[in-house]
């Protein structure tokens, strides 16, 4: 797997950032509303109490640059930034690498099957089912808003909806196997993870298993 690079600002907000104010000049308030517009914060973790720390940061950094002040009224007097040449470079080169390199990620759903030996084996089957149903709904809808939205939108601004439903379609046909296996029996080992839970002796090559990794 490849290393993430090291950048001045490395919060994918910043990213988000560069990307909208590509498009033209605007104050921190604006980008705001136009990446909630164009659903940026689904496609990436966005904390919007941290956009005027990461807008200065890039301010400080060369990224962008203050154009002008403007007052409205009674409001605070509000920045108005444009992408500079360095700006519009780190984001290039910076979606190069999110597109060319895979990165190890911890998805929460990772870290669960991690110990889903805690589980009786037939609490994580409902559990395990339970989830598919949800992801089946999910895996419904997403299609039929792909569907909608390819009849106004280009393919190229939904090319991300395409992978999150390839990666939940991806995910549910492999719970539907691991489900067949532990439904019908044949998953390897789950006598001996049924024993455990149902007298709370440790099998023997569990045991063992655990000497070794000492």
């Amino acid at each position: 797997m490849a290393m993430a690079k090291q950048r001045k600002v490395s919060n994918l907000l910043a990213l988000a950032v560069l990307s909208t104010l590509a498009q033209g000049p605007m104050h921190p308030y604006e980008i705001a509303n136009a990446l909630r517009a164009w659903g940026k914060d689904q496609d990436m973790e966005i904390k919007w109490g941290s956009l005027y720390t990461v807008v200065r940061n890039m301010d400080k950094h060369g990224l962008i640059a203050a154009v002008e002040s403007v007052r409205e009224g009674r409001r605070p007097e509000r920045t108005i930034y444009r992408i500079t040449d360095a700006g519009r470079a780190e984001m290039v080169d910076w979606a190069r690498e999110l597109v060319s390199a895979p990165m190890r990620e911890h998805p929460r759903f990772r870290a669960g099957l991690s110990v889903l030996s805690v589980l009786h084996p037939d609490e994580a089957t409902a559990l395990l089912r339970q989830r598919l149903d949800l992801l089946e709904d999910n895996i419904t809808a997403a299609r039929d808003a792909l569907t909608d939205y390819t009849r106004t939108i280009p393919r190229l601004f939904l090319v991300e909806s395409e992978y999150d439903l390839a990666m939940q379609e991806a995910e549910a046909a492999w719970i539907r196997s691991l489900l067949t296996e532990l439904t019908s029996g044949t998953y390897p080992g789950l006598d001996t993870w049924r024993t455990f839970h149902e007298t709370g002796e440790i099998p023997a090559e569990l045991a063992e298993r655990t000497r070794t990794t000492e």
